[in-house]
């Protein structure tokens, strides 16, 4: 498989041979797997005080029985406040939780290494197909070869301004601007501060991101990824395949580096 070199006025350079990673087959089992167990990684042990909501003065009857009344801890004191109250257990006001998390629950998930290499390689694959990366809701119109890949001159790129100028070259302004019909949330999610949900739009794959990570940052939903840190988390965001994907010359140059035993039965095959 071949793939069209473009320029960051979005003319045709040249034509690179794609390495055996974008001949592996999509599986979409699999990367949602895959990024349902990473996604585990970054997730915060939480948990209850032992004691929480029981540390309270309340007794029950001795006697429970016999007093006309249900058996149930209530609040002593000397009168007002909360006594006579039921207090102390999973079922009255400011009582503890019937089942409480836990620290000890294990939320860390774990993959095989070569399952989740084939994960990435299947993602990395499927972002050659423009029908995968329609279905998943991006705009591509007038965009004509897939992989998208451009000149190394992009990594050198550092300003917003140069950067739209590109965006508009290479037609992918259009993604971007899609974000912003997005409707504000109500509700809960409004009243705690998240009226407005960020999508996610175009990812660029470059060998060195610093200069471009910063001239994207004004950008909605516009994400830059060093080639060698590439995720399933960042190729399908949500579990959801598959996202429009952008890579330097020298990123595929890195990405060809990636050894599996999968890769090397398909260079055989061929």
């Amino acid at each position: 498989m071949k793939a069209h070199t473009l320029s960051l006025v979005g003319s045709k350079e040249s034509e690179i041979e794609l390495p055996p990673v974008f001949f592996t087959p999509f599986r979409k089992d699999l990367i949602h797997k895959a990024y349902v167990n990473l996604d585990s990684h970054r997730y915060q042990r939480q948990g209850r005080h032992p004691t929480a909501g029981m540390d309270v003065v309340a007794m029950s009857n001795d006697p429970p029985t016999g007093h006309g009344q249900a058996r149930i801890a209530r609040m002593r004191g000397g009168g007002g406040g909360r006594q006579g109250q039921a207090g102390g257990v999973a079922s009255t006001r400011g009582g503890r939780q019937a089942h409480p998390p836990i620290v000890e629950r294990v939320i860390y998930k774990k993959l095989n290494k070569k399952e989740n290499t084939l994960a990435l390689c299947s993602a990395i694959a499927a972002t050659a197909s423009k029908e995968l990366v329609e279905i998943r809701g991006h705009k591509v119109n007038g965009i004509e070869s897939f992989p998208i890949v451009v000149s190394d001159d992009i990594e050198s790129v550092s300003t917003a301004k140069e950067m739209k100028k590109i965006l508009d070259s290479l037609k992918l302004s259009q993604d971007i601007e899609r974000l912003s019909t997005r409707k504000a949330r109500t509700g809960k999610s409004a009243l705690r501060g998240r009226k407005t949900k960020i999508g996610k739009s175009i990812l660029f794959v470059t060998k060195n991101p610093e200069k471009l990570a910063k001239a994207c940052g004004s950008f909605s939903g516009v994400n830059v990824v060093a080639a060698n840190r590439l995720s399933v988390l960042d190729l399908a965001p949500g579990s959801h395949s598959i996202r429009l994907t952008v890579y330097s010359k020298s990123a595929i140059d890195e990405i060809a580096k990636i050894k599996s035993t999968h890769l090397e039965l398909m260079v055989n095959v061929r």
